[in-house]
């Protein structure tokens, strides 16, 4: 989310906090509605955190833009119950997810992850395969909370739970051998995200069927095609994605994964998925921002 957005929000709830609400309502699109029922709610000196491409949270409010504009503002119990709402929001509406190592190529990041976010990607993974400790892991994690906040996208960190608040991720990913999600949502905290990988149509039934904190707000499937970042696992083919198609319609956020680029992108589609992950389809490419546009494209 632009910095200005956020000065927006700043500057509605200044406004709102000393009364003067006509003047917040010309921050705001036609019809905004605001619930004065609410006034005792807190409204000055509240954390301002950006949350994908049009959302904002302010205290336990969340506050949506059209454009440069404030368009919706809701209320809830707490700052965490609305972080939560807010980022599962911006999931449902993702559908470009990048898994991108600390240093590709020994390099920095940042301008691989800016180029990414520019050509459509909603989400980005950090994801380190050598053992790390946690103080080098939240220094990784510097470049892609700052490029997931600055551009409006989400951020995971693989399999390390207890340190999604530190690195300033929306949410952590887990995979089957990984703790279980109920876990991982216990470690990562309550405003988190957590997503789980599947590779059969068991485990992405089980994971669709599960209820209350054990539920993955976002489920991968795949490997589709055999890749060199999961070595040793075997493809689960395209019928995985046209069962994961079937079974969740528009009950989850699931993803396809696994040997996904801009040459085979349309069977996948055609297969059913409207979301896919990537990584060497963008990280190789020799224009990412050019890659991620035409893999974004394909989604329709």
């Amino acid at each position: 989310m632009p910095r200005d957005r956020v000065e927006t929000v700043r500057s509605w709830f200044d406004l709102l906090g000393s009364g003067r609400i006509d003047e917040a309502l010309e921050l705001a699109t036609p019809g905004v509605v605001i619930d004065r029922s609410r006034s005792n709610a807190p409204w000055k000196d509240v954390e301002i955190r950006p949350v994908g491409r049009d959302l904002a949270v302010a205290g336990a409010w969340i506050v949506r833009f059209e454009a440069d504009l404030v368009a919706e503002v809701v209320l809830y119990q707490s700052f965490e119950e609305a972080l939560l709402a807010a980022r599962r929001r911006a999931l449902v509406h993702a559908r470009l997810y990048f898994v991108c190592e600390a240093q590709p190529d020994g390099r920095d990041p940042g301008p691989l992850l800016d180029a990414a976010i520019a050509g459509g990607v909603d989400l980005i993974q950090l994801r380190e395969k050598a053992p790390r400790c946690a103080e080098e892991l939240i220094a990784f994690a510097e470049p892609f909370k700052r490029a997931a906040r600055a551009h409006g996208a989400l951020f995971f960190l693989n399999d390390e739970p207890g340190l999604v608040e530190a690195c300033g991720a929306d949410g952590v990913h887990v995979g089957q051998d990984d703790e279980p999600v109920a876990a991982a949502r216990a470690v990562a905290g309550p405003g988190a995200l957590v997503g789980l990988s599947t590779h059969s149509p068991s485990q992405f039934d089980a994971a669709l069927a599960a209820t209350g904190a054990a539920r993955p707000d976002q489920i991968s499937a795949g490997p589709v095609w055999e890749t060199p970042t999961k070595e040793g696992r075997p493809a689960a083919g395209l019928e995985l994605v046209e069962h994961a198609a079937a079974t969740a319609r528009d009950a989850s956020a699931w993803f396809a994964i696994g040997g996904i680029d801009s040459g085979n992108v349309h069977e996948v589609t055609a297969a059913g998925a409207r979301r896919i992950v990537v990584v060497r389809a963008i990280r190789d490419a020799d224009d990412p921002e050019a890659a991620a546009r035409e893999l974004r494209a394909a989604l329709g």
